[in-house]
């Protein structure tokens, strides 16, 4: 039976986040929280795999007890059980801390029912750094396969996955000892709607929730501000391009317009250092 962990986040809806233009910020009050797009396709992957090969299906994600509906949404897809670590010391943590913190909640989730696979998204839409995933991996010293767009298969007996991982040019087949960990492409599946078997649990469900103290073996200097180097000093929005301009004429007429342009942006370009 397999155990399989994913990871989630609470995100803002950054199709509608609007910047502060005063503190070239995101003002994150401006938008729903969401659940991360990538770590839906996660969980719905893993309730997949649960389905084809029997197992339990366990959510994790760090953040303020709002998340607690990013689990509930998890709930709705078909995962199990949901573990939220909740605590000011998390606070402003980077990429680093964050997988520091969520490695700790893994081995105490571990200690329950040991884990044979985690699965992230990709990436999280206002980080889009995809540096947690490969980074827990990391830290619990098992293979990370990332970009992964199908799961050929997952063979606890014989502990090995075989999966397809993304190129720019197609895809390469790769095989992996387990435990292991995926972090998932959007395209590796189709997110349904939920049952209503699923929607009626995920309203009720309370998730477990721990703080650092529930925690074993944990580092405080590694968690939140105190534990990220990485400093984000200030965020703005990028200016909208100028609309273009029309070109009037004969057909040759336009076509010399046009290439006295393309030779002004060159040798603008040029000028500026370009090659």
């Amino acid at each position: 039976m397999l155990h399989i962990v994913a990871c989630i986040k609470q995100v803002p809806d950054t199709k509608i986040i609007k910047m502060n233009p005063k503190t070239n910020t995101m003002d994150r009050a401006s938008a729903p929280a969401i659940l991360n797009p990538y770590d839906a396709h996660a969980v719905e992957e893993a309730v997949r795999l649960k389905t084809r090969y029997g197992g339990i299906v366990s959510v994790l994600t760090m953040g303020p007890p709002p998340a607690v509906k990013a689990i509930k949404k998890c709930i709705e897809i078909g995962a199990d059980e949901g573990y939220m670590i909740s605590d000011r010391a998390f606070a402003g943590a980077d990429t680093l801390a964050t997988s520091y913190a969520l490695t700790k909640a893994i081995d105490k989730i571990a200690k329950i029912q040991p884990v044979d696979l985690i699965i992230c998204g990709k990436m999280t839409i206002d980080g889009d750094t995809g540096q947690v995933g490969p980074g827990i991996a990391r830290r619990l010293d098992m293979p990370p396969l990332t970009s992964v767009k199908k799961v050929v298969e997952i063979n606890k007996e014989q502990g090995y996955a075989v999966v397809h991982r993304k190129l720019e040019d197609g895809y390469e087949v790769v095989q992996s000892t387990l435990p292991c960990l995926f972090s998932v492409e959007k395209e590796i599946n189709e997110v349904p709607y939920s049952p209503m078997p699923n929607m009626i649990k995920a309203a009720s469900y309370q998730p477990h929730i721990w703080s650092v103290s529930d925690l074993e073996d944990v580092d405080r200097t590694q968690l939140g501000l105190k534990g990220s180097p990485t400093i984000v000093s200030s965020v703005w929005a990028p200016q909208k391009p100028q609309g273009g301009s029309m070109l009037e004429g004969a057909a040759k007429e336009q076509v010399g317009k046009l290439l006295d342009i393309v030779m002004e942006k060159k040798e603008l370009f040029q000028a500026r250092g370009g090659v």
